[in-house]
């Protein structure tokens, strides 16, 4: 076994732990917090981390299998299973971000009118239509014949056999709008979604510092350090929304355009891609998977609240003991409320 190969394994592994992990504890805040469930995006939020789940317990393997075995992991009749699970949940992932992003926008842009521009049976009709694109393609693919184990991607996916290179137009075309109308499609919603959020937290950021410096002239006799400390709080929230803005779009950039372009650039026949470029994509596109429940969830206060008492109970602590934690979390309430639409 080559080093690279053990490299490329190891993070396979690592990847998928990490996701099933991250993505089961989600899951556990929603079943423990009355609260989690009561919010509409609440939905959203599920079926990105079920569709992870699916993806890390069945995808994930499969892809290592085939890295460990450099052949094709299982039979046919599989593989071609293997393979319509990924290419739904792929598309079903992307769904779900670009759901989560029109919720916050709508949240930030609308908030007086929130409550009926996205009720639950609005969210369930989302979930619906990314369940419906989804298996549009994952559908067709598998009709078409389509679903095989690339040697270049070590995984079960979407693949033309060399024997069928009669059907390459067609094929072509379906990778094309496979992409444009998940990727693309995605890329575009998050872009215009977050943009105008970020514009209104700008907003909202200067307002409360016309504020703050509206009082600061007024207490003259303050000390300096605390005039200091305010200014000081006021850069810290521009750069906290604009940090939060980037890393929606640039994990999703990050970890999902390195794979879209290699299958774009492979429908040339003239162009190859080496194995170990092909599968390093593969992973980097796995990854997303795996940071979701941090971008999304985990770093949010109301699901660290909601993870420390469940992982308190597990382990048989008194929860007493979360008193401690519960003060110091409590400086950041202010500042994590105020943000908690863009987050």
């Amino acid at each position: 076994m080559s080093i690279p190969e053990f490299l490329l394994e190891v993070s396979i592994v690592v990847i998928a732990v990490v996701s099933l992990l991250t993505n089961v504890s989600v899951l556990l805040c929603f079943t423990q917090s009355t609260e989690l469930r009561s919010h509409v995006p609440g939905l959203f939020v599920l079926n990105l981390s079920f569709s992870n789940i699916l993806l890390a317990g069945i995808n994930m393997p499969s892809t290592f299998l085939g890295v460990a075995k450099s052949a094709k992991p299982f039979g046919d009749s599989f593989c071609k299973g293997v393979s319509f699970a990924e290419t739904f949940l792929t598309i079903n992932t992307m769904l779900s971000m670009a759901a989560l992003s029109m919720d916050r926008w709508i949240a930030v842009v609308f908030p007086l009118s929130y409550s009926s521009k996205m009720r639950y049976r609005d969210a369930f009709l989302i979930v619906a239509y990314s369940w419906l694109h989804s298996l549009t393609f994952s559908l067709t693919q598998l009709l078409m014949d389509w679903g095989g184990y690339s040697h270049t991607y070590a995984s079960c996916t979407v693949h033309l056999d060399g024997e069928e290179m009669s059907q390459l137009p067609v094929y072509a075309t379906f990778t094309v709008l496979f992409h444009l109308s998940s990727f693309a499609l995605c890329l575009l919603v998050l872009c215009f979604a977050y943009m105008k959020v970020l514009r209104v937290a700008r907003s909202h950021c200067k307002r409360i510092d016309v504020i703050t410096v509206q009082t600061l002239l007024l207490l003259v006799d303050i000390h300096p350090s605390v005039k200091e400390r305010c200014l000081a709080q006021q850069k810290k929230r521009r750069q906290r929304a604009t940090k939060k803005i980037c890393i929606f779009i640039g994990s999703f950039i990050l970890c999902f355009s390195p794979y879209v372009i290699t299958r774009l650039v492979e429908l040339s026949p003239s162009v190859h891609i080496p194995r170990y470029l092909g599968i390093a994509t593969k992973c980097l596109s796995y990854a997303k998977a795996s940071s979701d429940p941090f971008v999304y969830c985990l770093l949010r206060l109301q699901y660290r609240k909601v993870l420390v008492s469940v992982i308190s109970r597990v382990l048989g602590k008194n929860q007493h003991s979360l008193s401690a934690h519960s003060t110091s979390s409590t400086l950041d309430t202010m500042e994590d409320n105020c943000m908690a639409r863009i987050t």
